[in-house]
């Protein structure tokens, strides 16, 4: 276990001091996983904020067969429960995908009430003037800014099924001008019609931020949103033209992401600092717009269940910052892919959803503080523990070619993926992997016992990668990048000189490519 720092530690306000300082270093110690970092958020057994630990390990363990990386509670702003799934670590960031709508429409409200947006009904073509686009229409003239942000723009847009490289989200990222990609689209009904979920509505909304901010959408958050909540550690994505992704594609850390939760949480105000505008989130909790699951409303890029006093910014795979203003409760979860569970949640709220909120709640045992109890603490340490710690798979035997092709480079024939070319190294029970992309050289260590090699660099963060012989001349990688929801397994098939490979991933995306020893 590594060190953990911190300056302020929130014990039970009902135990006597000695009880006190026990909990606290108990907690510190065991409880609560290490982000030296992370030094300004208070922490405290569930009991002193009246929920149970026993609860929280159910809900501990319900994360090991849902997929999440990680699990973060907070009750009267004191974090009650934190564990982060292996290999997933503290301190990393995540990527939050649809999370990411959530934060525009935070922006689009600060925007609003600093006056740098009028009102939102506002038409959204009046922000880009004199700029053509294919199928004009009437009501396309029509969209608004609350068109956008409620889901209800009416463009024909395709953001469901199986594949998501079929999708127009996909295909809005292989585009050269995903704002004029989205414009183009045909209108499927009048705006204000029906809730339809759709990806490019976001992405206007950051790219007219940028017009009227004179900024993107990231530089303005740092100042306006990430710096007051004192968020630093962020990266987020953009599209060819510099506009920050409005629909995914930041990364924060689940601390982060509470910290975002807890200004959710208080109406839009922090430390006595009201950064949204009064009325945007009650608008959010007893929001009108009705979706395609039952009880679940929509308004300003949040899902609501107006009838249990539950809103949520949600992404795909079961990224979540859930908000439950009466219990005075956020949650955070961040998840992901893997083939040790290959099981995971849609972008949009079902049950494994309303599974987590049942459980949230049931945790919740009274706004006055617990009797504490040491058993049921001590079960969720261990859960905690015990989810911390990787889990041996298979692991493979050995083969004479490693020798033969380690430190070799095999140049890899054009291809979908623009992989240049690729590399493995192997020597005293250890292993590497190396590949570019378009110039661009990544890798990192392989764990050969049926655990994740953790370490090296990929796009998005750092690479997990474990791999295995099927036989003499077939070594199989299954590998990620910690955070980024992307496993996947490579197969390569050695034959003399060349290798014939397929990269499968866990949404269902395959690739062939061949490659051959340079000389």
């Amino acid at each position: 276990m590594q060190p953990f720092s911190w300056t302020s530690f929130g014990c039970s306000r009902t135990l006597g001091d000695e009880m006190k300082t026990l909990l606290a270093v108990t907690l510190a110690f065991l409880l609560l996983p290490t982000l030296a970092h992370a030094r300004d958020w208070q922490t405290s057994s569930p009991e002193a904020e009246g929920m149970s630990s026993h609860e929280l390990a159910g809900l501990v363990a319900f994360g090991i067969s849902n997929g999440m990386d990680s699990l973060l509670v907070v009750r009267h702003d004191r974090i009650v429960a934190e564990a982060y799934y292996a290999p997933f670590t503290p301190g990393l960031k995540h990527r939050i995908n649809s999370v990411t709508k959530s934060v525009i429409g935070s922006l689009v409200g600060i925007a609003l009430k600093e006056g740098q947006l009028k009102s939102l009904d506002e038409p959204m073509l009046d922000f880009f003037p004199g700029r053509q686009f294919a199928h004009p229409d009437q009501r396309k003239n029509a969209i608004t800014l609350r068109h956008l942000l409620d889901m209800r723009s009416g463009l024909n847009w395709n953001e469901a099924g199986s594949r998501p490289w079929l999708w127009s989200t996909d295909q809005m990222e292989h585009s050269p001008d995903w704002v004029q990609f989205i414009l183009d689209h045909v209108m499927a009904r009048a705006p204000g019609a029906a809730f339809d979920y759709n990806s490019g509505n976001p992405h206007l909304l950051s790219a007219i931020l940028s017009k009227v901010t004179g900024r993107s959408a990231l530089d303005y958050a740092r100042e306006k949103l990430f710096g007051p909540l004192g968020i630093e550690d962020v990266l987020w994505r953009h599209d060819p033209q510099g506009v920050s992704t409005g629909g995914f594609g930041l990364y924060l850390r689940p601390r982060d992401m509470a910290r975002l939760g807890t200004l959710w949480l208080h109406d839009g105000v922090w430390e006595g600092r009201r950064l949204l505008p009064p009325g945007w989130i009650d608008t959010v909790r007893h929001a009108t717009v009705e979706t395609d699951f039952a009880d679940f409303r929509y308004a300003n890029f949040f899902w609501s269940i107006p009838k249990r006093d539950v809103f949520m910014a949600v992404g795909f795979h079961h990224q979540l910052i859930v908000m439950m203003p009466r219990l005075d409760l956020v949650a955070v979860i961040a998840s992901a892919l893997r083939y040790s569970d290959a099981k995971g949640a849609p972008s949009a709220p079902g049950h494994s959803l309303a599974a987590v909120v049942d459980r949230l709640q049931a945790a919740v045992k009274s706004d006055a503080p617990l009797p504490e109890d040491p058993a049921a603490l001590a079960a969720l340490t261990d859960k905690i523990k015990e989810v911390s710690q990787e889990a041996r798979t298979q692991s493979g035997g050995s083969s004479p070619l490693a020798a033969t092709i380690s430190g070799k480079v095999y140049r890899v024939q054009p291809n979908s993926l623009r992989l240049g070319s690729f590399s493995f190294t192997f020597g005293n029970g250890t292993a590497a992997y190396a590949y570019d992309v378009d110039g661009q050289r990544f890798g990192g260590p392989i764990g050969l016992e049926g655990r994740y090699g953790i370490g090296g660099h990929r796009l998005y963060g750092p690479s997990a990668a474990k791999g295995r012989w099927l036989d003499n001349k077939t070594f199989q990688l299954e590998l990620e990048t910690l955070g980024n929801d992307d496993a996947g397994i490579a197969t390569f098939a050695f034959d003399g000189k060349t290798v014939s490979a397929r990269l499968e991933t866990l949404i269902g995306f395959t690739a062939d490519f061949k490659g051959e020893a340079e000389k």
